[in-house]
């Protein structure tokens, strides 16, 4: 866990958002399919109360080429992954980025609407979005890639619909449960996220600083201090047992962590992949010899190159090159 406070980092391209080409607006199958060079189409996606969340879309040429769907972590935008997204479709994978509810070019912004948490996030927003990916590509197998909170999300998605997902997809991405942390870090895990919860409650929002850099919806932040406490997921408003599908969840699972991750350090990725016995698992903790120089919370993205080719590759063909293979736990 850090001692200090983290920020949300900015986009490692330095570029604008890419604008989408025109008459690339629709979700569905006859929409034109662009050349990565021409930048991702945009498939608006309306949810609910006036809220339009944003894929960005960047086909292959082949329709059934596998369609992965990024998924940020919290309080970032989805230009941030561009790097990721960039590398998967170089590798012959046609992709989607998502901007979250709140954030990037999703409307409206988080401070113009109402308060909303893990509930909205998963029984909502998920089977929007994939819904849209999926009339955008029919019949190519999907993939879920989640960053942390994007992977929570991926996961329970999955664990809810299991027969729209061809496999997840994780990197960072653990439990908050203060145990996990290890003992060395118990106090300052539960101490740390409940305090954020804590501010969440009162203020409606958090507005950003210790762990979380960037504003983050109030009952997000509740719902996962709550987690945190309990190690369950159990949203306010929702009468899903989400943990039960996550443990009866039998999709293959791809779960990436990183040695220099004190956000979603190795011990918490453990954990939640503990709770999905039923999954077919590669586990990948990405250490120096696995060619990946970044390898904390945020700055792994500047390696995209190297992470996007073995993520690809274990989607096409189940394994990792055998360059990251030296860093692969057991599969199941």
């Amino acid at each position: 866990m850090p001692t200090t406070e983290s920020t949300t980092p900015a986009d490692p391209t330095g570029a604008a958002p890419p604008t989408a080409p025109s008459g690339g607006t629709g979700a569905g199958a006859g929409a034109a399919r662009p050349s990565a060079a021409a930048g991702p189409e945009k498939v608006p996606v309306p949810v609910s109360s006036g809220i339009t969340l944003m894929v960005r879309a960047m086909a292959q040429p082949d329709p059934m080429a596998p369609v992965v769907l990024l998924l940020p972590a919290m309080a970032l935008k989805a230009k941030f992954y561009l790097p990721m997204a960039r590398a998967l479709f170089a590798a012959g994978l046609s992709v989607a980025t998502l901007d979250q509810r709140g954030y990037g070019e999703s409307t409206p912004g988080l401070r113009e609407q109402p308060n909303f948490g893990y509930r909205e996030l998963i029984e909502v927003d998920m089977p929007a979005a994939v819904g849209a990916v999926r009339a955008r590509f029919p019949g190519a197998p999907l993939y879920l890639f989640g960053h942390s909170l994007g992977g929570q999300l991926a996961l329970f998605h999955a664990a809810a619909a299991p027969g729209e997902i061809a496999g997840v997809v994780t990197i960072g991405t653990g439990t908050p449960y203060w145990k996990a942390f290890g003992r060395r870090n118990w106090f300052e895990a539960f101490w740390k996220i409940q305090t954020i919860g804590l501010v969440a409650r009162v203020r409606g929002y958090w507005p950003g600083g210790m762990l979380i850099g960037g504003a983050m919806a109030g009952q997000v932040m509740v719902d996962w201090a709550r987690q945190s406490r309990t190690s369950r997921c159990r949203p306010r408003g929702s009468t899903r047992r989400h943990d039960d599908a996550l443990r009866a969840l039998d999709r293959r699972v791809l779960a990436i962590s990183l040695d220099d991750d004190r956000l979603g350090p190795s011990s918490n990725v453990d954990f939640l992949c503990s709770r999905m016995p039923a999954a077919r698992l590669t586990r990948w903790h990405v250490v120096e010899s696995s060619g990946v120089a970044h390898r904390d919370h945020f700055a792994w993205i500047k390696d995209s190159a190297v992470i996007g080719r073995a993520a690809a590759s274990w989607i096409t063909s189940g394994r990792l090159p055998a360059e990251q293979a030296g860093g692969e736990g057991n599969g199941r």
